[in-house]
């Protein structure tokens, strides 16, 4: 079914009456409502779909890929009141790289677990032993979302899942419940009944889900924090995770890089989605050389970039999505401009303002052990950190216990990748940032996180290896 607006998209999925209001983190308007769920009904959901996946698998590997692309293809049909009700809930404006783009992004991820074939791996044939690799399905797999990107990480997260014969347990962001809600629906009017399955509820629903005896695998989106305790939960009863988790990414610019080449890459690596993204570059390291340059040029850009609500079709950066980011944003960068730091741009919220707006900030001339640079403010503020020569940028992205991704800036592709190797995080992009791709694994290192999504081995980790011999 094609919905006209984000309207009749969501009198298709909030209750009659009652629930748990939801509020436009730009305007302060109510958006919609949600029935918060509890335990009892996690449990009779994690039932469903263990009672649903046997027939799911059984359908096999080219089924599935059908169903998934007919999924996709109502999403499509429904881009545009998904996209608005995305951009209500989440705040982030329809254009640029937000609302629309997150939901164009959300088909071809969905298209994208289906390019694949899943074969069997012959590991040894040698005339005397035969042994292959097969990939079975796990079971029941629970999703647990962010606020953030609620409509493509839940794709990141189901996509996979279903086309490996699983089935899904989603549990959204209490933030963020309704555009997960309404993508769950419209994938289910093409889905067969209960391989997935949503529980919108709080805390208790999420730690139901991460120590339930019946999911088989957890797939977990958020702080690192957060992370541990899933990780704690799951213990007992030896889940499978993948885990994204926090980063704190940095940028290294080299010497022979040219400022105002790579100042938009640069601007949207760390403001994307205003900066509320996992992988955004969070700490900019940039040579003396060129230091003053390089923060013109970023400044140039970011005051060209109109900030606002996200209906408006002129805005391409949105409110923080809640208070309590809007809070650690605004205390960080508190705290750098009473250490001393210069402030470029930005660092003066309007108070009186209707929304959680924070301006597009940067801040030059700042201690590299300053909080703002040490921990991840999830938000419009980048700090640009001055340092003689690559080996110290270096030292200083590698100085944290997180190591989500990187980037490496120059005009000498080989000094580039010679930088990169040295850099501990799962993606280094070279002249670019975050730019994530389907075909392409993605994964933390140290405390951002392991497991591996996207691509063909993204969908063997949705597998239960099977060795079988003889």
């Amino acid at each position: 079914m094609a919905y006209a607006n984000a309207q009749e998209l969501l009198d298709a999925i909030q209750p009659a009456t009652g629930g748990t209001e939801i509020f436009d983190p730009a305007t302060g308007e109510l958006v919609g409502r949600v029935e918060q769920q509890t335990a009892e009904d996690l449990d009779a959901a994690v039932a469903s779909a263990k009672a649903a996946q046997p027939a799911w698998d059984k359908l096999g590997h080219a089924e599935r890929k059908r169903l998934l692309n007919a999924a996709a293809d109502n999403i499509e049909a429904n881009a545009e009141a998904l996209a608005e009700l995305l951009s209500r809930e989440q705040g982030k404006p329809l254009n640029g790289p937000n609302a629309r783009f997150e939901v164009g992004g959300a088909a071809a991820w969905l298209r994208a677990a289906t390019a694949y074939e899943v074969e069997p791996e012959v590991i040894v044939d040698d005339g005397e032993t035969y042994a292959a690799k097969h990939f079975r399905a796990l079971g029941v797999v629970g999703a647990i979302g962010p606020w953030n990107w609620p409509v493509m990480i839940s794709i990141w997260q189901l996509a996979p899942s279903l086309r490996m014969g699983n089935t899904v347990v989603m549990k959204p962001s209490e933030y963020t419940p309704l555009s997960v809600l309404a993508l769950v629906h419209i994938l289910n009017e093409v889905l067969p009944a209960d391989v997935l399955q949503i529980v919108a509820g709080g805390r208790e629903v999420g730690e139901k889900l991460s120590g339930h005896p019946d999911i088989a695998k957890i797939m977990f989106t958020g702080s690192t924090r957060t992370g541990k305790a899933i990780i704690r939960s799951s213990a007992d009863t030896v889940k499978r995770l993948t885990m994204e988790l926090g980063g704190n990414d940095a940028g290294i610019v080299l010497e022979d890089a040219d400022p105002k080449a790579i100042a938009q890459d640069l601007f949207w690596g760390a403001f994307i989605n205003t900066g509320q993204t996992c992988a955004a570059l969070k700490r900019l390291y940039v040579p003396e050389s060129i230091y003053d340059e390089v923060c013109a040029e970023l400044t140039a850009v970011a005051k060209a970039m109109p900030m606002g609500v996200g209906l408006d079709e002129n805005n391409v950066l949105g409110p923080l999505q809640n208070k309590a980011q809007y809070d650690i944003v605004a205390g960080l960068v508190a705290d750098a401009v009473n250490s001393g730091a210069t402030v470029l741009l930005g660092a003066n919220p309007d108070e009186q303002a209707k929304g959680y707006f924070y301006p597009t900030t940067l801040i030059a001339d700042i201690d590299p052990d300053n909080r703002l640079v040490t921990e991840e403010q999830f938000g419009p503020a980048l700090p640009i950190i001055k340092v003689k020569n690559s080996a110290e940028a270096v030292a200083h992205a590698n100085s944290l216990e997180v190591g989500l991704g990187a980037s490496v800036w120059s005009s000498d592709r080989d000094k580039a990748l010679e930088v990169a190797a040295q850099i501990e995080s799962g993606t280094v992009w070279i002249n670019s940032h975050g730019t994530i791709d389907p075909r392409i694994p993605f994964g933390g290192a140290k405390q951002s996180g392991y497991g591996l999504e996207f691509g063909l081995d993204g969908l063997k980790s949705l597998a239960q290896p099977q060795i079988i011999k003889g």
